[in-house]
């Protein structure tokens, strides 16, 4: 596990492109980010706004991640970085 003084909530996986919460704030974050989705796509009268609303929480949630991630998101293969 990382060092929570660093800054950083996210590690970015080895292969391919992703991270994964390593801080509660990472954690806390995903879970909020799963609770808010779920809500809007079953309790939003139509599907136009539930739909609109989980395009911004998935904006907002990857821009996060991408901030609170060493090195931001991108393809990698390995130990090559």
């Amino acid at each position: 596990m990382r060092d929570s003084n660093d800054g950083y909530w996210f590690v970015p996986h080895a292969f391919g492109i992703g991270a994964t919460p390593v801080t509660w704030q990472g954690w806390a974050l995903t879970f909020g980010f799963v609770a808010l989705s779920m809500l809007a796509v079953t309790q939003l009268p139509n599907r136009v706004a539930g739909n609109g609303v989980l395009f911004a929480l998935i904006l907002l949630f990857t821009l996060v991640v991408m901030r609170k991630t060493p090195g931001g998101l991108k393809w990698r293969w390995g130990g090559r970085g």
